[in-house]
């Protein structure tokens, strides 16, 4: 898919689905933003990149620091195409009644406030422009409880219906609003799940992660009129049609 003069921006762009998201949306043409609170790896990422990549520190359960980073995008590359929410943690693993509140309560800043802050702050420009793509990363823990992930799937059950909400609102308005579940992807993250030895996701096998490539080539396609048709749907990767349609193997 050809995406020159499209501007992309990426939340948790630093590592995982978030760079190779950057690296295939470069690949097709588009200008990318890169969002992540650790300077460094995406600013490592924008310099592989190249002048098509734009690497901003932002802490997105930081309104202000969003807003500040579209305007950042709309100064640079005079617009926003797309907006991918894909900046999440998974910690802290823990049964409720072991929670840590404060832990608990950053999860859903990020993870769902997140969601919310990159929509707001995009939305008034790509309906000023005429539209615009808005791909939110979702989860299989977004529609089924897991052990110890009790923050986890309340805030990607949060995004799931927001990303619904949002095609409610706004598909006649030129915005195409989709969600993506990966299924379990080959990231740091996995690791962290690994490592908590609690539930079934952490018992499964490395190589039975998909690579993140496949999430974001999977991204691009759904920015492309092939994939209208799931428009206010959630994608979900483990569906081995979507995987024929996207082209992975």
């Amino acid at each position: 898919m050809d995406m020159t003069g499209k501007t992309v921006l990426i939340t948790g762009a630093s590592r995982g689905i978030g760079a190779d998201a950057g690296r295939i949306f470069a690949g097709a043409g588009a200008n990318v933003v890169l969002l992540a609170r650790s300077s460094d790896e995406i600013n490592a990422l924008a310099g592989e990149i190249g002048d098509a990549a734009l690497a901003l520190t932002c802490d997105v359960a930081d309104y202000a620091q969003v807003e500040t980073a579209v305007q950042t995008t709309v100064e640079k590359f005079g617009g926003l195409d797309v907006l991918i929410g894909n900046a999440s943690v998974i910690a802290p693993i823990s049964h409720l009644r072991d929670a840590n509140p404060v832990g608990w309560g950053q999860a859903i800043d990020i993870n769902l406030k997140g969601v919310f802050h990159g929509m707001r702050a995009a939305l008034p420009v790509m309906l000023k422009s005429g539209g615009g793509t808005v791909l939110t990363l979702s989860s299989g823990a977004a529609h089924s409880p897991i052990e110890a992930w009790s923050h986890y799937c309340s805030s990607k059950a949060g995004a799931a219906m927001m990303t619904a909400c949002l095609d409610k609102e706004e598909r006649e308005n030129g915005i195409r609003a989709l969600g993506l579940s990966p299924g379990t992807v080959a990231t740091d993250m996995q690791r962290k799940i690994k490592a908590s030895g609690i539930n079934p996701v952490s018992k499964l096998a490395w190589e039975d992660h998909i690579p993140a490539e496949w999430v974001a080539r999977t991204l691009l396609w759904m920015c492309s009129a092939d994939a209208d048709e799931f428009i206010g749907s959630e994608i979900t990767l483990r569906d081995e049609a979507i995987r024929k349609r996207v082209g992975l193997t």
